[in-house]
Protein backbone atom coordinates (compact mmCIF):
# COMPACT_ATOMS: atom_id res chain seq x y z
CA UNK A 1 0.00 0.00 0.00
CA UNK A 2 0.88 3.41 -1.06
CA UNK A 3 1.39 5.22 2.62
CA UNK A 4 2.56 8.81 0.39
CA UNK A 5 -0.96 10.28 1.06
CA UNK A 6 -1.03 10.25 4.79
CA UNK A 7 2.59 11.28 4.42
CA UNK A 8 1.66 14.34 2.24
CA UNK A 9 -2.06 15.12 4.27
CA UNK A 10 0.33 15.72 7.68
CA UNK A 11 3.19 17.84 5.29
CA UNK A 12 0.17 20.23 4.73
CA UNK A 13 -1.69 20.69 7.43
CA UNK A 14 1.34 21.11 9.31
CA UNK A 15 2.28 23.65 7.22
CA UNK A 16 -0.90 25.49 6.64
CA UNK A 17 -1.95 25.06 10.21
CA UNK A 18 1.41 27.13 11.21
CA UNK A 19 1.00 29.72 8.44
CA UNK A 20 -2.72 29.80 9.09
CA UNK A 21 -1.69 30.62 13.22
CA UNK A 22 0.43 33.35 12.23
CA UNK A 23 -2.21 35.16 10.04
CA UNK A 24 -4.97 33.87 12.39
CA UNK A 25 -3.69 36.30 15.89
CA UNK A 26 -2.70 39.05 13.86
CA UNK A 27 -5.93 38.91 12.38
CA UNK A 28 -7.55 38.59 15.02
CA UNK A 29 -5.41 41.10 17.13
CA UNK A 30 -6.42 43.63 14.00
CA UNK A 31 -10.17 43.18 14.44
CA UNK A 32 -10.55 43.02 17.69
CA UNK A 33 -9.23 46.92 17.70
CA UNK A 34 -11.55 47.78 15.01
CA UNK A 35 -15.38 49.03 15.70
CA UNK A 36 -18.75 49.10 13.41
CA UNK A 37 -18.89 48.50 10.23
CA UNK A 38 -15.31 48.07 9.18
CA UNK A 39 -14.87 45.77 11.73
CA UNK A 40 -18.25 43.46 10.33
CA UNK A 41 -16.94 43.67 7.09
CA UNK A 42 -13.73 42.94 7.07
CA UNK A 43 -14.65 39.78 9.75
CA UNK A 44 -17.32 38.63 7.24
CA UNK A 45 -14.02 38.61 4.64
CA UNK A 46 -12.00 36.62 7.02
CA UNK A 47 -14.46 33.90 7.82
CA UNK A 48 -15.89 33.66 4.39
CA UNK A 49 -13.85 30.64 3.62
CA UNK A 50 -15.42 28.88 6.17
CA UNK A 51 -19.01 29.53 5.48
CA UNK A 52 -18.59 28.81 1.25
CA UNK A 53 -18.32 25.60 -0.15
CA UNK A 54 -14.50 24.05 -0.91
CA UNK A 55 -14.99 24.16 -4.89
CA UNK A 56 -15.83 27.57 -4.58
CA UNK A 57 -12.90 28.05 -2.81
CA UNK A 58 -10.89 26.28 -5.20
CA UNK A 59 -12.18 28.56 -7.65
CA UNK A 60 -11.42 31.67 -6.33
CA UNK A 61 -7.64 30.17 -6.29
CA UNK A 62 -7.66 29.26 -9.44
CA UNK A 63 -8.87 32.68 -10.43
CA UNK A 64 -6.03 34.03 -8.64
CA UNK A 65 -3.15 31.66 -9.09
CA UNK A 66 -4.00 30.23 -12.47
CA UNK A 67 -1.25 30.69 -15.68
CA UNK A 68 -3.50 33.20 -17.12
CA UNK A 69 -4.09 35.65 -14.07
CA UNK A 70 -1.97 38.52 -12.80
CA UNK A 71 -0.45 36.87 -10.05
CA UNK A 72 -0.22 33.21 -11.74
CA UNK A 73 2.01 35.11 -14.74
CA UNK A 74 4.15 36.87 -12.63
CA UNK A 75 4.92 33.69 -10.26
CA UNK A 76 5.40 32.10 -14.04
CA UNK A 77 7.87 34.45 -14.94
CA UNK A 78 9.73 33.33 -11.51
CA UNK A 79 9.98 29.88 -12.25
CA UNK A 80 7.06 29.12 -9.63
CA UNK A 81 3.91 26.98 -10.93
CA UNK A 82 1.83 27.10 -8.04
CA UNK A 83 -1.67 25.05 -9.59
CA UNK A 84 -0.93 21.60 -9.32
CA UNK A 85 1.33 21.58 -7.31
CA UNK A 86 2.44 20.65 -3.29
CA UNK A 87 2.26 24.36 -2.76
CA UNK A 88 -1.29 24.33 -3.70
CA UNK A 89 -2.38 21.78 -1.26
CA UNK A 90 -0.77 23.85 1.30
CA UNK A 91 -2.66 27.36 0.27
CA UNK A 92 -5.96 25.23 -0.28
CA UNK A 93 -5.51 24.12 3.45
CA UNK A 94 -4.72 27.49 4.76
CA UNK A 95 -7.20 29.13 3.17
CA UNK A 96 -9.82 26.74 4.99
CA UNK A 97 -8.23 26.50 7.97
CA UNK A 98 -7.75 30.09 8.22
CA UNK A 99 -10.68 31.07 9.60
CA UNK A 100 -11.06 28.65 12.84
CA UNK A 101 -7.82 30.21 13.77
CA UNK A 102 -8.93 33.73 13.59
CA UNK A 103 -12.16 33.12 14.27
CA UNK A 104 -11.65 30.81 17.98
CA UNK A 105 -8.67 33.22 18.96
CA UNK A 106 -10.36 36.36 18.10
CA UNK A 107 -13.45 35.46 20.47
CA UNK A 108 -10.96 34.87 23.30
CA UNK A 109 -9.53 38.06 23.05
CA UNK A 110 -13.27 39.25 23.41
CA UNK A 111 -13.56 37.87 26.41
CA UNK A 112 -10.77 39.21 28.57
CA UNK A 113 -11.83 41.91 30.93
CA UNK A 114 -11.48 45.71 28.99
CA UNK A 115 -10.57 46.98 32.28
CA UNK A 116 -6.77 45.24 32.73
CA UNK A 117 -6.12 46.70 28.81
CA UNK A 118 -6.70 50.23 29.93
CA UNK A 119 -4.92 49.59 33.10
CA UNK A 120 -1.89 48.37 31.45
CA UNK A 121 -2.45 51.87 29.45
CA UNK A 122 -3.06 54.02 32.35
CA UNK A 123 0.82 52.14 33.25
CA UNK A 124 2.41 53.20 30.05
CA UNK A 125 2.43 50.24 28.51
CA UNK A 126 2.16 50.32 24.38
CA UNK A 127 -0.26 48.03 22.56
CA UNK A 128 2.47 45.78 21.42
CA UNK A 129 3.57 45.08 25.17
CA UNK A 130 0.19 44.51 25.99
CA UNK A 131 -0.49 42.17 23.08
CA UNK A 132 1.89 39.91 24.55
CA UNK A 133 2.05 40.60 28.22
CA UNK A 134 -1.79 40.40 28.87
CA UNK A 135 -3.93 39.37 25.77
CA UNK A 136 -1.54 36.45 24.72
CA UNK A 137 -1.29 34.74 27.45
CA UNK A 138 -4.75 35.00 28.92
CA UNK A 139 -6.26 34.24 25.55
CA UNK A 140 -3.56 31.35 24.86
CA UNK A 141 -6.14 28.43 25.46
CA UNK A 142 -8.51 29.88 22.19
CA UNK A 143 -4.87 29.92 20.02
CA UNK A 144 -4.29 26.59 20.73
CA UNK A 145 -7.80 25.31 20.65
CA UNK A 146 -8.08 27.41 17.35
CA UNK A 147 -4.78 25.78 15.79
CA UNK A 148 -6.05 22.54 16.77
CA UNK A 149 -8.76 22.76 14.90
CA UNK A 150 -7.75 24.31 12.11
CA UNK A 151 -5.27 21.61 12.08
CA UNK A 152 -8.33 18.93 11.60
CA UNK A 153 -9.90 21.59 9.09
CA UNK A 154 -6.59 21.15 6.57
CA UNK A 155 -6.46 17.48 7.30
CA UNK A 156 -9.86 16.84 6.41
CA UNK A 157 -9.90 19.13 3.05
CA UNK A 158 -11.09 17.82 -0.10
CA UNK A 159 -12.55 20.18 -2.94
CA UNK A 160 -10.60 22.99 -3.01
CA UNK A 161 -7.16 20.42 -2.84
CA UNK A 162 -8.69 18.85 -5.72
CA UNK A 163 -9.56 21.72 -7.92
CA UNK A 164 -6.24 23.64 -7.28
CA UNK A 165 -3.67 20.93 -7.00
CA UNK A 166 -5.20 17.91 -8.32
CA UNK A 167 -4.23 13.79 -7.65
CA UNK A 168 -1.29 13.64 -8.23
CA UNK A 169 0.17 10.26 -7.06
CA UNK A 170 3.46 11.25 -4.17
CA UNK A 171 2.91 15.13 -4.71
CA UNK A 172 -0.50 16.15 -4.53
CA UNK A 173 -2.62 13.46 -3.19
CA UNK A 174 -4.43 13.74 0.20
CA UNK A 175 -6.07 11.25 2.36
CA UNK A 176 -9.02 12.37 1.16
CA UNK A 177 -8.50 13.09 -2.42
CA UNK A 178 -7.22 8.99 -2.02
CA UNK A 179 -10.40 7.98 -0.68
CA UNK A 180 -12.81 9.49 -3.30
CA UNK A 181 -10.73 8.08 -5.87
CA UNK A 182 -10.58 4.61 -4.50
CA UNK A 183 -13.86 4.37 -3.98
CA UNK A 184 -14.47 5.82 -7.49
CA UNK A 185 -11.77 2.92 -8.47
CA UNK A 186 -14.33 0.33 -6.47
CA UNK A 187 -11.22 -0.29 -4.38
CA UNK A 188 -13.45 -0.06 -1.19
CA UNK A 189 -10.78 -1.79 0.87
CA UNK A 190 -8.56 0.63 0.64
CA UNK A 191 -10.51 3.44 0.83
CA UNK A 192 -11.75 2.19 4.40
CA UNK A 193 -7.99 1.83 5.81
CA UNK A 194 -8.18 5.93 4.41
CA UNK A 195 -11.15 6.50 6.53
CA UNK A 196 -9.85 4.95 9.48
CA UNK A 197 -6.77 6.73 9.83
CA UNK A 198 -8.39 10.17 8.79
CA UNK A 199 -11.03 9.25 11.62
CA UNK A 200 -8.89 8.40 14.18
CA UNK A 201 -6.68 11.49 13.77
CA UNK A 202 -9.82 13.81 13.66
CA UNK A 203 -11.08 12.24 16.69
CA UNK A 204 -7.72 12.93 18.35
CA UNK A 205 -8.07 16.55 17.50
CA UNK A 206 -12.08 16.70 18.78
CA UNK A 207 -10.65 15.55 21.96
CA UNK A 208 -7.62 18.02 22.03
CA UNK A 209 -9.73 20.75 21.28
CA UNK A 210 -12.19 19.82 24.47
CA UNK A 211 -9.52 19.21 26.48
CA UNK A 212 -8.04 23.21 25.62
CA UNK A 213 -11.51 24.79 25.41
CA UNK A 214 -12.07 23.34 28.87
CA UNK A 215 -8.85 24.31 30.99
CA UNK A 216 -9.82 27.74 28.40
CA UNK A 217 -12.58 28.55 30.23
CA UNK A 218 -11.37 27.99 33.83
CA UNK A 219 -8.22 30.51 32.64
CA UNK A 220 -10.28 32.88 31.08
CA UNK A 221 -12.67 32.71 34.51
CA UNK A 222 -9.54 33.11 36.42
CA UNK A 223 -8.65 36.17 35.03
Amino acid sequence: MDWSPLVISLKTSFTATAIAFVLGIIAARLIVGLHGRVKALLDGILILPMVLPPTVVGFFLLLIFGRNSPVGKFLLDLGMRVVFSWEATVIAATVVSFPLVYRTFRGSLEQIDPTLVQAAKTLGLSDVLIFFKIQLPIAWPGAVAGTVLGFARALGEFGATLMVAGNIPGRTQTIPVAIFFAADGGDMAQAKIWVLIIVAISFAMVFAVNLFGRSGHEHLRRH
